[in-house]
């Protein structure tokens, strides 16, 4: 699903998006960080009619601004111009991976503009996020002779050292790691990266996760979490994070990897739906 583009006037520059459909209004968020946003549009087409759908690119990667800063603050300041680029006074917003957990910050910081959060297989908001257990069990998962070579080049990216094409070899490496089925991932689609992007957001996304777990309790916005059974990303994550926010629910979804719309087509609009009261 692809419709009008929109630009928004960020600090430093403009984000650009695309928004289409009628209904009630959904802002997705990409994960990442420093990832391209394209392959959410298997997941907007998923979600379908009854809603109005927008997803922008965060800033590092075209047709977006290229520069930083990339830490926490500046990502939520960036949501709030998109919303009020769209003239949307609230929407639901959906994140995925990186993008769940900065939906989030958005239910601590930008309550008064959600109607709700759903987070899908998120970076969790507890301890480490499960970004450790993530780690190993995506090295495991590739095959013994990629390994070495994959984790080096994840490494030196988060470092901000490296190139693009460094990480994107790794991230085709790792690619079918990330579903219930190695053998059986589907190709990985055409994705562009930032290295900065990526190695300065983690160390951010690290600085705040203390404040962010204090905060937990005190999310007012209706929360959903989607995680896959089969995932990389410890379903802990999800489980720890959503029993720190006052009324949040999990959906495990089995047989489903880090992508649940990919795997199990239907999960994601359900649990929508869920949130949405519809």
């Amino acid at each position: 699903m692809r419709g009008d583009v929109f630009t928004a006037a960020v600090d430093g520059g403009q984000v650009s998006g695309w928004v289409a459909g009628n209904g009630v209004p959904v802002l997705m968020l990409h994960g990442g960080p420093g990832m391209s946003y394209d392959y959410l549009e298997d997941l907007a087409d998923e979600l379908g009619p009854g809603y109005r759908i927008a997803s922008f690119q965060q800033r590092g990667v075209a047709p977006s601004m290229l520069d930083g800063p990339f830490d926490i603050d500046t990502h939520l300041a960036d949501v709030g111009a998109v919303l009020g680029a769209l003239d949307w006074p609230t929407a639901y917003v959906v994140g995925h991976s990186w993008g769940g957990h900065l939906a989030f910050h958005v239910a601590v910081a930008l309550p008064d503009r959600t109607s709700g959060v759903l987070a899908l297989d998120p970076l969790g908001g507890v301890g480490d996020g499960g970004e450790a257990e993530f780690g190993a069990e995506m090295v495991a998962r590739v095959p013994e002779g990629c390994r070495t070579r994959a984790a080096e080049l994840d490494a030196r990216a988060m470092a901000g050292e490296g190139t693009e094409e460094d990480e994107l070899e790794s991230l085709r490496l790792f690619w079918p790691a990330y579903f219930a089925d190695f053998d059986s991932a589907p190709a990985m689609p055409p994705l562009s990266l930032s290295v900065p992007a990526y190695a300065e957001c983690f160390d951010s996304i690290r600085e705040r996760l203390p404040a962010l777990e204090a905060a937990l309790p005190t999310v007012s916005v209706p929360v959903g979490v989607v995680a896959g059974a089969r995932s990389p990303m410890p379903t802990s994550a999800a489980i720890e994070t959503a029993a720190m926010i006052p009324g949040a629910w999990v959906e495990v979804v089995e047989g489903a990897g880090h992508f649940p719309w990919f795997e199990r087509p239907g999960s994601v609009r359900s649990a929508l739906a869920r949130l949405a009261g519809s």
